[in-house]
């Protein structure tokens, strides 16, 4: 290795380090808002296909898809978050996540309009969501950031897709 490539190499270690705090999150939009996951938990981006429905289940869950042998159940966020339904487009993507249970861990899908970004943020600049009081649910946004005048809506994807809410385990 050259040593302009060691101490190139020798930087992003460094600029790595400084940046311990920070994590990478995945930012997709929904009804012009922008919201983001933590990458790591990103399996695949898809494009929109058919679902299997599955009786018994939340309006918001789609169905499942058969996904290299393992079955996936596909939530609309939109419906999830009871903002209007649009018809699926172009854009429309599935995030294929890895959510992790008290007991156990599954992969899931969301349906969101677009994939928007991936940022680095600071844990010291993400801020608490706001207390609306007991009759709004907040429990899954794990906090808010501005990047770029942008605000972002950072999702606590372990809180939002749990069994029990989802009534796919019932």
């Amino acid at each position: 290795m050259s040593e302009a490539a060691q101490a190139q190499a020798a930087d992003i270690v460094i600029g790595a380090e400084e940046n311990s705090e920070a994590e990478q999150f995945l930012t997709f939009i929904m009804a012009e808002e922008e919201y983001g996951v933590d990458i790591l938990r990103v399996q695949e981006i898809r494009g929109w296909d058919v679902v299997t429905p599955i009786p018994n289940t939340p309006a918001y869950v789609k169905g499942v898809i058969n996904l290299r042998g393992t079955i996936v159940p596909i939530v609309d966020l939109r419906e999830r978050f009871g903002l209007e339904s649009i018809e699926y487009g172009p854009t429309t993507v599935v995030i294929v996540l890895k959510v992790i249970g008290e007991s156990s861990e599954r992969i899931m899908g969301i349906v969101v309009d677009a994939v928007s970004d991936v940022y680095n943020i600071d844990n010291a600049d993400m801020k608490p969501a706001p207390d609306f009081g007991s009759s709004v649910s907040i429990d899954f946004v794990r906090g808010l950031s501005t990047v770029s005048e942008t605000m972002l809506i950072i999702l606590d994807i372990d809180k939002m897709l749990t069994a029990d809410e989802l009534n796919v385990d019932r």
